[in-house]
């Protein structure tokens, strides 16, 4: 059985109405009567009457949609930031479209340029780990195409960014060791090219540093996909089990997991000797064995923030060009806490 469309015109003449009263009354205009939107309202209701968002989008000419491309959405942090920003988005009537790129720049240049090509209102962007080359995106920046980055952001001045305060997370992660006792401690992280690869060393150093600890390359580890492919993770547990160290700061969900599963399978390897810290949002790190202290983000907030930069924008009446870099607090959370 189809249903039948009825639109504003169907309603416009049952009730003896002009299109336009019907149209305000439907979006709760101010000009229109209270007793004239509940007559509305309520025949619409009767009808089952819905907005054709094909329609309206033209008229306006806006999809009501945003777009969000993350590298995994299985990953803990990037899952919780998408509840955020759905969060906002369906409150102000937009729809959200994601998309993965699996660390891949190519794939990440792709969602924008098709996300773009259908006409959504915006973009919500953490960059790949492959990323070097944001021309494209600047590009689309200067056609006034809103776009927001988090997380992962670009050395870019013209766009709203939302992130976490990756040095003093790592800063705190460092000082928990020190004050555990430990004096040896080694980073395993992602690749260079990404802001919070380069944050969170900056914190370790900086912690070491404060506590007069030395700074030794070699107990420092890069993952260029950070994580993504467990054969990277397991040849910098090779390199790492020649040197000795005591603790281990980690920076990042999948990084940690993966550091945790290659050490169980090497002959000898004691985890209890080392104490483990690291970035995670996982809500289990409790249940890791052995458990994690972790420095969390508040990924929630951080897509509701986004979103809401980005709504903002899109709304706007006039370009944007005052434009903001939200740092969020890093949560540090201790073994059976």
């Amino acid at each position: 059985m189809a249903f039948e469309n009825y639109t504003i015109k169907d309603i416009a003449k049952a009730l003896n109405l002009s299109t336009s009263t019907v149209s305000r009354a439907l979006r709760d205009s101010y000009e229109i009567s209270a007793d004239t939107k509940k007559l509305v309202l309520e025949y619409a209701e009767k009808i089952n009457y819905r907005a054709n968002p094909i329609a309206r989008s033209l008229k306006e000419r806006k999809s009501y949609s945003i777009g969000v491309i993350v590298t995994e959405i299985a990953n803990n942090f990037f899952s919780q930031v998408i509840d955020g920003i759905e969060s906002v988005a369906y409150s102000k009537n937009y729809q959200v479209v994601i998309s993965q790129m699996r660390e891949s720049s190519a794939r990440e240049r792709l969602n924008v340029e098709h996300l773009y090509s259908r006409s959504t209102d915006g973009l919500l962007i953490a960059l790949s780990a492959e990323t070097m080359d944001i021309t494209y995106l600047e590009h689309l920046i200067g056609k006034g195409f809103p776009i927001v980055f988090f997380d992962r952001v670009p050395n870019l001045a013209s766009c709203h960014k939302v992130i976490a305060d990756n040095r003093q997370g790592g800063f705190d992660a460092i000082q928990y060791l020190v004050n555990k006792g430990k004096r040896k401690i080694a980073h395993l992280t992602g690749t260079k090219k990404l802001s919070i690869t380069r944050e969170r060393l900056e914190g370790y150093k900086m912690g070491l540093e404060a506590n007069g600890l030395p700074y030794i390359p070699a107990l420092v580890k890069h993952c260029e996909y950070g994580g993504l492919h467990q054969d990277e993770i397991e040849q910098a547990v090779t390199e790492l089990l020649q040197e000795e160290y005591d603790a281990i700061f980690i920076s990042g969900d999948k990084l940690s997991m993966g550091y945790l599963q290659a050490m169980k399978e090497r002959p000898g390897a004691d985890l209890t000797k080392i104490e483990v810290t690291g970035f995670t949002n996982s809500k289990a790190v409790s249940l890791f064995s052995p458990p994690i202290t972790a420095v969390r983000q508040p990924a929630f907030e951080m897509g509701e923030r986004a979103a809401e930069l980005l709504i903002q924008q899109i709304e706007a009446k006039h370009p944007i060009e005052d434009f903001q870099t939200i740092v969020f607090p890093t949560t540090l959370i201790e073994q059976g806490i």
